[in-house]
């Protein structure tokens, strides 16, 4: 024990959150710059908006399978050696998607980048690990900022190098992994599992234990809870209404505008993405905690669901780009409140013990929303019901404000 508190503390002594920060922002890059160009890569090989959204729903799949399994493997074997693992299970699955000649290695491709998904997860465990309970909400921003670098550069990496063709953005992407691969195996130092793990005295980390497949029974308990049941189901509508934008724009944007003469393409879908991850960095970079002290987490839940319906509505009746750049700006606002307040509100009304577990069934919320928004967004858009799928994300961030006058001010005893 002593050795391994040892370790612990030489890990906090050579600050690993920077290579933490370097690692994080190259996995979102390769996963941003993928973003935009997937669905265009697979309409390239015969693929329908329909099978395009079962590609997308089929890697979340495996990732709510695969993940708490390789969170509990972690758990005992440590962090770092299993980061390792699924980074190269991300970069095998760049590679087979770079090379893919027809739809079903595009799918053996994503479903192996599914299975071995934990990179995100297994680096939030990781700072768990190596700060202290009253270091780690500001530790956590490390994650934040390395999203919202990821967001602005990747889908603009991947619009200009689509130019070049489909395959040069899956490189870079695997170029990317390759990277992360080899500053995880030289920078990072390894640690003891989570403190929960090896004995020593403190809270449990919030890293967030994902629901296995047939566990959800388990966790029924906290859908008992009026307050906290809103506020998941709250949670819930806001990430089904962002799946649905961000698995079915693409393919949206590809019928609905044109610019200099020719349909909206993967350049021209990833600077739109990047605009919004602008906008998200401005939001997350200091301007979200000013909201938050001057108006409060409620209030700019309500707020987020406002805009968000308001923003999603009105991108089903634009046609041209100045509209376009606004109805995703006033959608923007609302989805980037509303991961963060939902998330503080739930943490507020679960116990200190229950932390790991309630973050953990939020992640797996969002990654049932991955598995179900796809689906019907593909379903909508092979139909060319495009202002449809539109309303449809509008229609759930309205369901959040209703569950929000419905849900009572504090928990029955």
């Amino acid at each position: 024990m002593n050795a391994l508190n040892a370790e612990a503390a030489s890990s906090r002594g050579r600050s690993p959150l920077l290579p933490i920060f370097l690692i994080v922002v190259v996995d979102v890059l390769g996963l941003t710059i993928i973003l935009p160009l997937l669905p265009f890569y697979a309409e390239r090989l015969g693929a329908s908006p329909t099978i395009v959204g079962l590609l997308v729903s089929s890697y979340a799949a495996c990732q709510l399978i695969a993940g708490p399994l390789l969170g509990q493997i972690s758990d005992r074997m440590g962090r770092r050696p299993l980061l390792l693992v699924s980074q190269m299970g991300t970069f095998i699955g760049f590679l087979i998607l770079a090379w893919a000649g027809s739809m079903w290695l595009v799918f053996v491709a994503r479903i192996i980048d599914g299975l071995t998904a934990g990179n995100l997860s297994l680096a939030q465990a990781y700072i768990s690990d190596v700060t202290r309970p009253e270091e780690r909400a500001k530790s956590f921003g490390v994650i934040g900022v390395a999203f919202g670098i990821g967001f602005l550069i990747g889908p603009a990496i991947s619009g200009f190098l689509s130019t070049f063709g489909y395959q040069f953005p899956i490189f870079a992407a695997a170029a990317l992994s390759l990277t992360s691969i080899l500053a995880t195996y030289f920078l990072l130092p390894g640690v003891s599992p989570a403190p929960e793990s090896t004995g020593v005295e403190g809270p449990p980390a919030p890293a967030g234990r994902r629901l296995r497949v047939l566990d959800w029974g388990s966790y029924f308990r906290y859908f008992k809870r009026p307050v906290l049941a809103g506020l998941l189901w709250q949670f819930f509508c806001f990430a089904f209404a962002f799946a649905i934008f961000i698995s079915g724009f693409a393919l949206f944007a590809e019928r609905r505008y044109t610019w200099q003469g020719h349909a909206f393409g993967v350049k021209e879908v990833g600077y739109v993405f990047a605009y919004v991850g602008f906008l998200g960095i401005i939001l997350q970079g200091g301007l979200i905690g000013r909201l938050v002290r001057r108006f409060g987490e409620e209030k700019l839940v309500a707020a987020g669901f406002v805009s968000a319906t308001a923003g999603f509505a009105l991108m089903g009746f634009t046609y041209h780009l100045p509209a376009l750049l606004a109805a995703s700006s006033i959608a923007s606002f609302g989805t980037g409140v509303l991961r963060p307040a939902l998330t503080s509100l739930i943490t507020q009304h679960a116990g200190r013990e229950e932390q790991g577990v309630i973050l953990g069934l939020t992640q797996s919320l969002m990654s049932v929303a991955q598995i179900i928004g796809p689906v019907i967004a593909g379903f909508l858009i092979d139909r060319e019901l495009l202002t449809t799928w539109a309303l449809v994300g509008a229609a759930a961030s309205a369901l959040g404000i209703a569950i929000g006058q419905l849900k009572p001010h504090r928990d029955a005893n």
